[in-house]
C-alpha cells in the first residue's frame, strides 16, 4: 500500500462537502449524517485499518462548512456500537434524541466517530436519528439514519481518498391520489379563496 496523502484526502473532503451543500437545500438547524470508513479511505477493507489522521482531515473539512450554514453534523459509529451516532448535545436536545452511555474508540465506534467525539464541544452518543441528508464515505450504510424519503445525489466528486461515496438528501413524502397537486402555483387549477 502506498503512503497516505493526508493533504489530498483533506482536499477531496473539502470538494465533497462544498459540492453537497451547493447542490442540496439543507437549512439551518437540519441534520447531516456522516458515515465514514477511514480504512476504505486508506484503500483497505472496512474496519481493518482505521486512521485518526484521516478522520481529523475529514472532520476539519466538514465541520466548519456545516457550521457556516448552521447545519448539525451526526457521525455514525460502526456496527460494534449498533451504528449509534455522535452529535453535539444541542442537537440531541433540539431533536429529543435518545442518549446512550458509551464513548466511541477506534475499535468500537470507528476512527471517524471517535475523532468527532473528541473534537466536538459537548458530544453525546445517541441511539438513532432521522437526518435531512447524508454523506456515506466507504459505503458504511447510513440509510437507516435518513428521514423518508431519501433521494440519491450523485456528486461529481465520488471519492475521498480511495473510498467511494454516496450521498442523499431527503424530501417530504408525496401523499394523495390522482387529484393531488404538489405546487401551489400550478397554473392548471384556479385558486379559490
Amino acid at each position: 500500500m502506498s503512503e497516505v496523502n493526508f493533504e489530498k484526502i483533506a482536499q477531496d473532503a473539502q470538494r465533497v462537502i462544498e459540492e453537497f451543500l451547493s447542490r442540496t437545500d439543507l437549512q439551518k438547524g437540519q441534520i447531516l449524517v456522516i458515515g465514514c470508513s477511514t480504512s476504505e479511505v486508506r484503500g483497505n477493507r472496512i474496519g481493518k485499518d482505521g486512521n485518526s489522521r484521516i478522520a481529523e482531515a475529514i472532520y476539519e473539512a466538514f465541520a466548519p462548512k456545516a457550521a457556516e450554514k448552521g447545519i448539525y453534523l451526526a457521525f455514525q459509529c460502526c456496527e460494534h456500537l449498533n451504528r449509534s451516532l455522535v452529535v453535539e448535545r444541542e442537537t440531541a436536545e433540539k431533536y429529543n434524541l435518545t442518549e446512550v452511555s458509551v464513548v466511541p474508540y477506534p475499535h468500537a465506534g470507528g476512527s471517524m466517530a471517535s475523532w468527532a467525539y473528541r473534537a466536538m464541544k459537548e458530544p453525546v452518543v445517541v441511539e438513532s436519528i432521522q437526518a435531512h441528508g447524508g454523506i456515506d464515505i466507504g459505503e458504511t450504510l447510513i440509510g437507516m439514519h435518513l428521514k423518508p424519503v431519501a433521494v440519491p445525489l450523485r456528486l461529481e466528486n465520488r471519492y475521498i481518498g480511495e473510498a467511494r461515496l454516496n450521498s442523499a438528501f431527503t424530501r417530504p413524502k408525496l401523499i394523495g391520489g390522482i387529484r393531488a397537486k404538489y405546487d401551489v402555483n400550478d397554473e392548471n387549477e384556479p385558486c379559490v379563496i
